[in-house]
């Protein structure tokens, strides 16, 4: 489990980048490089990083299903994600 201060800071992150999102598009059509700088770094989209719904773990996460691959085997063996079976030939 990754620690509680890391998912709150990525949540944070999320946060600022829907509060700047229509802002940041604004400046950037129009030009203004400057005033696009001065705002706040982690409003930039690219700060964010994908992490495991339940564990926050930051590796090995799968954009479909939100979860990494830990979680992901966990859950398709006991059954709980629809529509995903273990391979076999």
């Amino acid at each position: 489990m990754a620690r509680k201060a890391l998912i709150a800071r990525e949540r944070k992150r999320e946060r600022m980048v829907a509060k700047y999102a229509d802002l940041r598009k604004q400046l950037k059509e129009e030009g203004r490089w400057e005033e696009l700088d001065k705002l706040p770094r982690n409003s930039n989209p690219i700060r964010k990083h994908n992490r495991c719904r339940l564990t926050g773990r930051p590796k090995g996460y799968m954009r479909k299903f939100g979860l990494c691959r830990v979680k992901f085997r966990q859950m398709a063996l006991d059954g709980k994600l629809p529509g995903v079976t273990k391979a076999s030939w």
